[in-house]
């Protein structure tokens, strides 16, 4: 298989760069952060979406619409939280809305998180012998990562479920790492995540994995 390489360079979240503190009433909130244009936030790149309540919102859910990655329509509901930010599992490149069910406790803001992910590294999975998978991780400035694997890029859900190796060679890592003999089982793809950083940082990771094809 030939060297693959992907990277992020992403600068931090910003709790309030899509939706500044407010209260809305039943339906959408309002779109007026700092990345919106003629009503659409659209991010410095693929991240999730935090959502920021100032009281107990549990009771309600929050429907985040928008594009992924390519380009293609996205919309992700997620349960509310009592005074504590949630983050949607999926990355979003635009947002067009942001509505909720119930009622707002207090106040709420909305922002693109600091948690954003790379696109999916493919394996091939035809490949007579799919393993070992050798990853290595380059990088530069301030930035904690995890390299995640998942075993389907086409769920019937629609939604890509990563996996972690809990305490791993590549997990919750700031500086240059390589897995190993980690991923010595099969998968379906890698990717990077970055769980927090400062700008300006960047993380790059090279996958070369072995065995002849069919």
């Amino acid at each position: 298989m030939p060297i693959k390489n992907t990277g992020l360079n992403i600068a931090q979240g910003l709790v309030n760069n899509i939706c500044l503190s407010q209260s809305p009433g039943a339906g959408a909130v309002l779109l007026n952060g700092s990345v919106v244009s003629g009503g659409v936030a659209i991010l410095d790149a693929p991240r999730r979406i935090s959502i920021n309540s100032g009281g107990n919102d549990s009771g309600i859910a929050w429907t985040v619409t928008g594009t992924g990655r390519n380009g293609g329509p996205l919309t992700e509901t997620i349960a509310g939280a009592n005074a504590t930010p949630i983050v949607t599992t999926q990355d979003f490149k635009t947002v067009t809305s942001i509505t909720h069910t119930g009622t707002v406790a207090t106040t709420v803001t909305a922002g693109g998180s600091a948690v954003a992910s790379t696109e999916w590294v493919a394996m091939n999975t035809a490949a007579q012998v799919m393993t070992p998978i050798g990853v290595a991780v380059a990088v530069s400035g301030t930035i904690n990562y995890t390299v995640e694997y998942c075993y389907d890029l086409n769920p019937p859900t629609g939604f890509v479920v990563p996996y972690s190796i809990s305490a791993g060679p590549l997990t919750a890592k700031t500086a240059n790492a390589e897995a190993g003999n980690t991923f010595n089982f099969p998968i379906a793809a890698l990717r990077i995540t970055q769980n927090s950083g400062t700008a300006p940082c960047s993380a790059r990771m090279t996958v070369i994995q072995q065995g002849p094809t069919s």
